[in-house]
This record gives structure tokens, C-alpha cells and sequence, in this order.
């Protein structure tokens, strides 16, 4: 009688699964253990990683850095595959060449940047702070840590990051109070304008965390984060080399595209399945969109948090039994955040109408009066004003490419590229309009743009996870953890497992996150199989 081997299934081919995947099939003897199989629900490999072309350059709908490159091993994977060199020019490809950075107010003025840098020095050492770093250099964040921890005996519970940073901001303003008033654009007071510049700050704080609105993001949760050490970089040849290369190991039929599950079934303590297939007694049973059936006796989810919160209303079904409520508790404490970026081409006669010193579209930042103030430029969609970047995603490009996030990315998706295209047009030429480098900010136009749709791609649901106010690291831990729990006796361990960055405590959001815990899943099975080489 021929005994069957076991089977893993691995859900999504992102980072995660294919980590898993290449871990499993690598690992010394172990293909010959057990058959696996990676099913992708979409039309391509690499989930949120997602290199494109756009306007004959390259770019990343997705992950763009890699943050940290001692120790991390993206970067070690894509340093092994000569993928730091290109003959093509690439998005990032020269940092964020901020030597070209100019700031400006939505009605035209540059902000000089003495005014700007202690600003600048107070709201990155508050969030230095958050992050668990007590030597801060900055003399007024020391000095409004001093005041809170004096009025309020420590910092309280329940704390969300934006309201901390608020709470500096008028500790800073009141610093000047008898300046607030002083005139420094028309229309700008001495007050108004380092708030209209901390809330550009917060806003590409905004993009950074995937947290759409700040006051919702944690304050006591932000210290568990750690990135690896040494300089963010962006890959010449484009991060989805990365997944090529994770994926090139797998033999031809491993990778299974356009296979979404509908329903995992399980088993629990109190719910066991009646199995009927010719797969025997493997306890876990796929239900695909397309009504095919798969069984499995390990199934690896790596589908986004965005999905799994999808998946625990009771309309969804996706998993049956049901998630325990310690894992669904997780899910729905979680943040998940929507970031999307928009590719935009100046059009051909850009250049000769404009004609921005050197050529070249500068690194923008952008200055907003707050949303329903009666000194908003009326002309300004809603949409755009809590964006804070544009930019040539490398010097000289044509290509420009702006970040949205939280209910802003939402609507922007849901726009035409007509409307877009106007919306962003109306935007430059109000912020250019007194500028000194173009001859005529009207004649700023846009041909073509590319949009990212995150937010409302079903099989994302959002972009990357983030610490909320009222969860914690422990939820991620609680993601992380098997089905059926370790302690149950009457079912088949290790049913279902689970990987990708919302399950790991301290490198959420980041693509290292989701490959370790990718790697981390698989050395789970090697280890009950009993396989060497872990």
C-alpha cells in the first residue's frame, strides 16, 4: 500500500508564501516528504510587491524601499541576484534628491527653510520619542516631556500618536505667543503657518504608517517597531526580481494563478469535519471561487489583514468553523491602512511652456490651509489636500508621482483619470502660481496617469498593518498563531497556520516582516516533520 504524503497548501504567492514555499521545497529531502502547492487568487506572483512600467519607466505599484540593509535579507537576496545595477533608470533610483526640495503654501509662496527646520526637529524627535528613543536632542520636545510627564504623572494610556504630536505643536506655538499673529505670507500668520508645515509632516507621517488619520494610531504601541540598521534603499532592477528569484526554485504546476478560495474548512475541538474525498482524512478542505475543491493537511495563509477582516464578518464565511474569538479579537484591533501612489506624465510641451530652472520638476512638499478654512483655495479637490508630496520619481523624468492614504487614497481610486488629471492640474497651478522658477504654472499639464487601487482591490482590501490604538504587539502574536491550538487533543495539529507582515510583532508593514514570518511558518512544518536543515 503506497502511503500518501502529506500536503501544504500555501495561500497567496506574495513575499510570505513564496518565502514559505522556497523554505519547504529547499530545505534537504523535504520535497520528497510531502507535495506542495501554492495557490494565488490573482493573475501574477508577488502580492503587494509589483515593479510596472509606466511612460517607458520603471516603477513600483507596491513596496518601493527596502528599510535597513544590515542584517535584512531582501537585501541579501536581491545583492545575491545583481539586482542593484541597471542600465535603465529607475523610480528612487537617486534617494529623494532632496537638495531640489522646495516648500510651498497652496497660494503660491515658498517657505524658506530656517523657517521650516525647527519644526522639522521637533516633530521627527517627538516621534523619535514614540519609537522609544529617550537622548533627544530637541530642547523644546525635552522640555514639553518634561511639562506632560509633570502634569500628568507619565504618559497616559490609550494615547494615540496624533494626539501626542498635537499636543507638542501647541506646546511649541505657545513657546511664541507673542508672535502668533505676525504676518509672514499674505494670508499666513506666524502660527498658521507652522501649523499648515506640522501638518505636513503629519501627513507624510500619514503615508509612512498606512494610518489614515494619526489620532488612531497607537502611542504605546509604536516603541515594539524596529527596522534593521543602515541606509532604505529602492532595487535598480525592480523588487519583483525578488519574488522572481523566490520563485524560480518551484517546479513548473507548484504556483497556481487565478485560484481564489472561497472557504477554508478546518477542524476544531468542537466542530469536525465529515470528510468525503479520495484525499482520505487530510482535515482541511478548500473551497475555490470557481467550485473546485483542494484538501490539505497544512494550509499557510498569507492573505493581507485587509482580507482577514473581510473574512471574520459573519457574511463572509471564509473560514469554518469560525476563527476562535482571540484570533477574530486580533483582527478587528488591528489597523489597516490604505496608501496608494499616483503616477502622473507632464505632458510633451511641459518643458518649453514651464521651464523650471535646470529642467527639472522639483521635490515639492506642500502646505495646505486646513480643510473648510475661508483662506482654502476653493479650486483645491478635497482629495488632494492632505497629500503633501510630488515629485519626478528620479531627476529629470517626466513622470511624477504623488502618495495618498486613508479616505483621500479611497476617493482617489474611485476617480477617472479625466478628473484626476484635472484635479491635480487645478492643484499645481495654484501652488506655482508666484513662483519665481516657472514661467507660466498654467501650462502645467498631465497626459497620462497610472493609479494604484489598494483600497478596493479585493484581494487586498488595504495596503500594510499598523499598531491601533486599543491593540498591541500581543495581536500580532495572536495572528500568528496556529490552528488548532497546541493544547488540543482531538484534532490534526498545525491545520492552519498563518504568515505575512500583520503577524509579526516587531516588522509589520515591511516586506522583511512578511518574508521572516514566511520562513518562519515553514520552519514550523520542517520542525513536526522532523526534517533537518531548520
Amino acid at each position: 500500500m503506497v502511503t500518501q504524503k502529506p500536503k501544504i497548501v500555501i495561500i497567496g504567492a506574495g513575499i510570505a508564501g513564496l518565502a514559505a514555499a522556497n523554505k519547504l521545497y529547499t530545505t534537504q529531502n523535504s520535497n520528497k516528504l510531502f507535495d506542495l502547492c501554492v495557490v494565488e487568487g490573482g493573475n501574477r506572483i508577488g502580492g503587494r510587491i509589483f515593479t510596472s512600467n509606466f511612460c517607458g519607466d520603471k516603477i513600483e505599484i507596491g513596496a518601493t524601499w527596502i528599510h535597513g540593509i544590515e542584517g535584512n535579507p531582501i537585501y541579501k537576496i536581491a545583492q545575491e541576484i545583481n539586482s542593484f545595477q541597471s542600465d535603465q533608470p529607475w523610480e528612487c533610483m537617486e534617494g529623494t534628491f532632496m537638495d531640489k526640495k522646495m516648500t510651498i503654501t497652496e497660494d503660491g509662496h515658498e517657505i524658506n527653510p530656517s523657517f521650516i527646520k525647527p519644526i522639522s526637529n521637533l516633530f521627527y524627535n517627538m516621534l523619535d520619542f514614540c519609537s522609544g528613543e529617550k537622548n533627544l536632542e530637541n530642547e523644546v520636545c525635552r522640555k514639553f516631556l518634561e511639562k506632560i510627564n509633570l502634569e500628568n504623572g507619565g504618559i497616559e494610556k490609550n494615547l494615540s500618536i496624533g494626539s501626542f504630536l498635537r499636543k507638542g505643536l501647541d506646546f511649541y506655538c505657545g513657546l511664541n505667543k507673542d508672535q502668533e499673529n505676525v504676518a509672514v505670507f499674505e494670508n499666513w500668520s506666524r502660527t498658521s503657518l507652522e501649523e499648515g508645515v506640522f501638518s505636513m509632516y503629519e501627513n507624510i507621517h500619514r503615508h509612512y504608517s498606512a494610518a489614515g488619520d494619526l489620532g488612531t494610531l497607537d502611542f504605546n504601541g509604536e516603541s515594539e517597531y524596529c527596522d534593521f540598521p543602515g541606509d532604505d534603499l529602492p532595487i535598480a532592477k525592480g523588487y519583483s526580481k525578488v519574488i522572481e528569484s523566490l520563485a524560480s526554485v518551484l517546479p513548473a504546476g507548484v504556483i497556481q494563478l487565478d485560484r481564489k478560495v472561497a472557504k477554508i474548512e478546518w477542524q476544531s475541538d468542537d466542530c469536525c469535519l465529515n470528510l468525503e474525498s479520495g484525499d482520505g482524512t487530510k482535515p482541511v478542505k478548500l473551497h475555490f471561487s470557481d467550485g473546485s475543491l483542494m484538501y490539505a493537511d497544512h494550509v499557510i495563509v498569507t492573505v493581507s489583514l485587509g482580507v482577514l477582516k473581510q473574512g471574520i464578518r459573519e457574511d463572509s464565511g471564509l473560514f469554518s468553523p469560525p476563527l476562535p474569538k482571540f484570533k477574530t479579537e486580533a483582527i478587528s484591533r488591528l489597523g489597516f491602512g490604505v496608501v496608494d501612489k499616483l503616477f502622473l506624465q507632464l505632458s510633451p510641451n511641459h518643458d518649453e511652456n514651464v521651464g523650471y530652472d535646470e529642467m527639472d520638476f522639483p521635490f515639492m512638499q506642500m502646505v495646505f490651509h486646513p480643510s473648510g478654512a475661508i483662506l482654502s483655495q476653493p479650486k483645491i479637490p478635497l482629495w488632494i489636500r492632505k497629500t503633501t508630496l510630488i515629485n519626478p520619481i528620479y531627476p529629470k523624468s517626466s513622470v511624477l508621482v504623488s502618495w495618498f492614504a486613508g479616505e483621500e487614497a479611497i476617493e482617489m481610486e474611485s476617480l477617472d483619470d479625466e478628473e484626476i488629471i484635472h484635479g491635480v492640474s487645478t492643484t499645481m497651478s495654484q501652488f506655482l502660481a508666484n513662483s519665481k522658477h516657472f514661467k507660466n504654472s498654467n501650462s502645467i499639464k498631465f497626459s497620462k496617469i497610472l493609479k494604484c487601487k489598494w483600497g478596493t482591490d479585493p484581494l487586498f482590501l488595504g495596503s500594510y498593518s499598523y499598531v491601533a490604538v486599543g491593540s498591541s504587539g500581543d495581536d500580532f502574536d495572536a495572528l500568528a498563531e496556529p490552528l488548532p491550538k497546541e493544547n488540543s487533543k482531538n484534532c490534526p495539529p498545525l491545520q492552519v497556520l498563518f504568515a505575512g507582515e500583520a503577524t509579526s510583532r516587531t516588522q509589520y508593514s515591511t516586506t522583511h516582516g512578511a518574508y521572516l514570518t514566511g520562513i518562519r511558518e515553514a520552519n514550523r512544518l520542517l520542525e513536526h516533520f522532523q526534517c533537518v536543515d531548520v
